[in-house]
């Protein structure tokens, strides 16, 4: 008798990481938008770009943070302090 155990999705992760992916979208147009100047047009990057070139990991940090942060009932980190740090 083989059991399947079903994968049942938490209500945490999911909607985390989709925050992390919008923050690592963000973190790479920032990145782009300060490389361009003037010629930036909005570019996006796909989920493989963003996860390649660390913007995954670096929103990750950032938004895990703030949620910490934000539980303990303090004031979320400013994205500039933090992106300066990590460079």
């Amino acid at each position: 008798m083989g059991t399947t155990r079903q994968r049942t999705k938490g209500k945490f992760w999911p909607a985390v990481r989709a925050i992390i992916w919008e923050k690592a979208q963000e973190l790479f147009q920032w990145d782009q938008a300060h490389g361009m100047k003037d010629d930036f047009t909005g570019i996006t990057a796909e989920r493989h770009e963003l996860y390649e070139g660390g913007y995954f990991y670096r929103a990750k940090l950032i938004v895990l943070r703030n949620l910490w942060l934000q539980k303990k009932g303090l004031p979320p980190l400013e994205e500039e302090e933090y992106v300066n740090q990590q460079h």
